[in-house]
Formats: C-alpha cells, sequence, structure tokens
C-alpha cells in the first residue's frame, strides 16, 4: 500500500484498539502459556501495541519488555502501566533492527503481528533477529491466522460495527500471488467526520514460517490451535507456533 509504513498500523489504530481488539485472544490463556514456557524469564513481546498482553503478563511478577514502531501506542500502553502500577520497559523501534543486546527466555509475537513485516525477506529477518537474542533454550512464540489458500484475488466490502451515530466500513483487497492483502477501515461519524484507518500484511503459510525458522536454527516444538493449547487439525483456522533454539 503505497505511503504505509512501520508506524502507520499503530498510530491509526491507537485511540481505538483497546476496544476493537480487546476480547480478540484469551489473555489469561496467553500469560498460562507464555509462562509455563519461559519460566521466570525476561519476556519480549515484539509489536506490544497498547500492552493489552505484555502488562498482563508483567503482572505476575516477571521481567517484561516490549517494543512497537508507534509512538501513540506506547504511549497508551505507559499510561496504563502508571494506572495499575505495572512496570515494565518499553521501547520504541524496529522489532527487526532495534531489538538491542538483552537475552530473553521467551520472545513472543502476537495476532499477526509478523504479518505486518511487508515481505517474506523481512519475516525471515524477523527470525534471525530473534535467534540472536534468545538464550540457549529459549523460545519464540508465533501466534496467528492459517491463511486461507482458496481465497479468491480481488476485493471485499462490508460493515464492521454500527451504532446510531457511526458506522465503520471494512474494505480490503487480496493478491494471493503475493500473499497481500491491503485494507482500510472507514468510520463515518454522525457529525459528518471520516476516518480512516489503513492496515495492510503479507500472510505467510505455517511451513514457510517453519522454514524460515529453520534456516536460522530454531525448530518447531509445539504447534497448537491457540494460546489454551487445543490440538492443531486441518480444520484449525489459527496456529500458535513454538520455536526453540
Amino acid at each position: 500500500m503505497k505511503g504505509y509504513e512501520d508506524s502507520t498500523y499503530g498510530d491509526s489504530f491507537a485511540d481505538v484498539y483497546d476496544d476493537w481488539y480487546d476480547d480478540v485472544s484469551d489473555i489469561q490463556a496467553t500469560v498460562a502459556t507464555v509462562r509455563e514456557l519461559g519460566g521466570a524469564g525476561p519476556f519480549l513481546e515484539l509489536g506490544v501495541g497498547t500492552g493489552r498482553l505484555a502488562l498482563a503478563l508483567a503482572a505476575t511478577g516477571v521481567e517484561v519488555t516490549g517494543i512497537d514502531s508507534s509512538p501513540l501506542m506506547l504511549e497508551r500502553l505507559q499510561g496504563k502501566a502508571l494506572e495499575r502500577n505495572i512496570h515494565l520497559t518499553a521501547i520504541q523501534g524496529d522489532m527487526v533492527d532495534g531489538l538491542g543486546d538483552a537475552r530473553y527466555a521467551l520472545i513472543f509475537i502476537a495476532y499477526n503481528t509478523i504479518f505486518s513485516l511487508q515481505t517474506a525477506e523481512r519475516q525471515q529477518q524477523l527470525f534471525h533477529a530473534v535467534a540472536n537474542r534468545l538464550c540457549d533454550g529459549g523460545s519464540f512464540v508465533v501466534e496467528a491466522i492459517v491463511p486461507d489458500p482458496q481465497r479468491p484475488a480481488g476485493s471485499t466490502v462490508g460493515v464492521r460495527s454500527m451504532r446510531s451515530d457511526r458506522v465503520v466500513l471494512s474494505a480490503d483487497i487480496h493478491d494471493p500471488n503475493t500473499q497481500h492483502v491491503d485494507g482500510q477501515f472507514v468510520e463515518f461519524t454522525e457529525s459528518g467526520g471520516v476516518r480512516l484507518r489503513p492496515w495492510s500484511i503479507r500472510y505467510s503459510y505455517p511451513h514457510e514460517l517453519d522454514q524460515m525458522a529453520l534456516q536460522c536454527g530454531l525448530r518447531l516444538k509445539h504447534r497448537w490451535a491457540n494460546m489454551s493449547q487445543e490440538p492443531f487439525t486441518e480444520q484449525s483456522e489459527t496456529h500458535v507456533s513454538v520455536y526453540s533454539k
């Protein structure tokens, strides 16, 4: 999408993210699984956003760092951390090139955030960066959709939500050849305002992610359908993949 940058998504959704996506996944199950895999930590969340998961994890008393390219997302995270008296480290930066020198027992990336990296090469670079920052025996946890190989090329338009004073439409364009989906949420209000909230992903299939992991010495240890560790099957629409060093 022309003009779309690393921070575009976060800056466009920061003011509505907690309302729109608070229930997109099971926070308690995520914290339980991450703690089970990573023990006492330390932990790093890539694309931490407003801290929906990182704050809940930090509240268990472990050391948590979160990185995000959007200053508006991090501003909301820090506000919530202060309000709840929870300590975590927030870094504004690129989740591929800005991980610093620290090492972590577990690094995780939730809810399709890996697909915000716009090329397969960039996603591969992320795996390399993560492998370099994991402690020996550490884990990299990826939560994402399982793309539908039967989804046709072209555009779709629908209604995301509707109230008496506003309506939010959803529009996207899918290119199966490049594995890209570009979209917009278009919000109309009674006062005449219009707000565009763009998003863009380059999706990868689970077997493609497995190959990226292997190329930097990470091997698939677990694959579940969700953070509750339900079995992954051919019918699963999402996956949680755990790669170990």
